[in-house]
């Protein structure tokens, strides 16, 4: 099953995959089961979890109930945790929503849960990242996972992130990111996709984010906290839930 899984993920592209998988997760999920790993998301338990990844594939990484990832898993138990994201009266931006999440903040009553991108099935809003159709001050919390590594002008999508972020609110805005590497590389010139996979990790990524990620934020106007949620967990713990541990999770305030 986890070849075939492989396969699937390289042929089939991704808007695809998002409408099949709603078919795939109950059979993937009973053919699982198991004691050994749990998906705190669902509170679900399997044998093993699914690869996942383009071109370098990780093994035991996708939670075949939620189909979420280790920087899912870890989101999901930080905002449990530690915030007021699951009991206090919020208005949410998300943007491009993992599956892992959508069905479950949109039936949040304490949330008014906008979801916006540009090519997800899932997005309420078909908007760009740089040119928002928001007003100043709207949203108490933004999430936006893995999206700036995809946007040519980083630094237009942060301005409009601060923007339309309420004073005194909280956006989390993870990124592939390379904790050995200081600086942050980018090439305009790089545009083969399979260079682009080579280099930058994935074929639509434009840039390898380095330790100043954190600065370039800062930059823009916004108050960061980097967060290092795994140390706080034991190892038995980053084992069961499938976590990836010293992963950190950028956390930002207006």
């Amino acid at each position: 099953m986890k070849k075939l899984f492989k396969i699937i993920l390289k042929i089939i592209p991704r808007p695809l995959l998002i409408r099949l998988s709603y078919i795939a997760r109950p059979v993937l999920a009973f053919f699982l089961k198991g004691d050994k790993f749990i998906d705190p998301i669902d509170g679900k338990r399997f044998k093993a979890f699914l690869p996942y990844g383009y071109g370098n594939q990780r093994d035991n990484v996708l939670s075949p109930s939620t189909l979420s990832l280790e920087r899912h898993r870890l989101l999901w138990l930080y905002l449990k945790n530690e915030t007021n994201f699951f009991s206090k009266n919020l208005k949410i931006l998300h943007f491009a929503p993992e599956q892992a999440f959508y069905k479950r903040f949109k039936n949040m009553r304490n949330l008014d849960y906008v979801t916006t991108d540009l090519n997800s099935p899932l997005a309420d809003v078909k908007a760009d990242i740089c040119n928002l159709p928001f007003k100043n001050n709207e949203f108490d919390v933004i999430l936006c996972n893995h999206v700036l590594e995809h946007i040519p002008d980083d630094t237009k999508a942060m301005q409009e992130l601060y923007r339309v972020l309420k004073v005194g609110g909280m956006g989390v805005f993870q990124i592939p990111q390379d904790l050995n590497r200081a600086i942050t590389f980018e090439d305009d010139s790089i545009t083969d996709k399979k260079a682009r996979a080579k280099i930058f990790g994935q074929y639509d990524h434009v840039r390898v984010y380095g330790l100043d990620y954190f600065d370039k934020l800062r930059s823009i106007g916004f108050k960061v906290e980097v967060v290092d949620y795994t140390s706080t967990l034991s190892d038995e713990k980053i084992t069961q839930y499938c976590l990836a541990k010293g992963e950190i999770i950028p956390v930002v305030y207006k």
